[in-house]
C-alpha cells in the first residue's frame, strides 16, 4: 500500500511536471499542486482511455500510464486555466 502512494506521488510529479511543460503560460502552484495535477491527471487519463478503448461493459475509472496521465494532466490545466480566467481574476502586467 505505501509502495502503490509513493508511485501515484512519482507518477503525478512527472506528469504534473511535463504537463506544466509542454502549456505554455504561468501556473502559480508549487510542488504540491503538481504533484495533484498529475495525479488527478492520471485518473482523467485512465478514465478517458477506459471510455474510449473498453468494452462497454467493463466501465471502469482507474490510473492510467504515464502518457496517459500527461495527456491528462494537460487536459485538466487547461481546464483549470479556462475556469480560472473566467472568474474574472485576472492579473495585469
Amino acid at each position: 500500500m505505501i509502495g502503490f502512494i509513493i508511485w501515484m506521488l512519482v507518477l503525478g510529479l512527472i506528469a504534473g511536471a511535463v504537463a506544466r511543460l509542454l502549456v505554455p503560460g504561468d501556473d502559480p502552484m508549487g510542488i504540491g499542486g503538481t504533484i495533484l495535477l498529475g495525479i488527478i491527471g492520471s485518473f482523467v487519463g485512465g478514465f478517458l482511455a477506459n471510455a474510449l478503448f473498453t468494452p462497454g461493459d467493463q466501465e471502469g475509472f482507474g490510473p492510467a500510464g504515464i502518457i496517459g496521465s500527461i495527456l491528462g494532466a494537460i487536459l485538466v490545466l487547461l481546464i483549470y486555466r479556462w475556469t480560472r480566467s473566467r472568474s474574472g481574476r485576472r492579473t495585469y502586467v
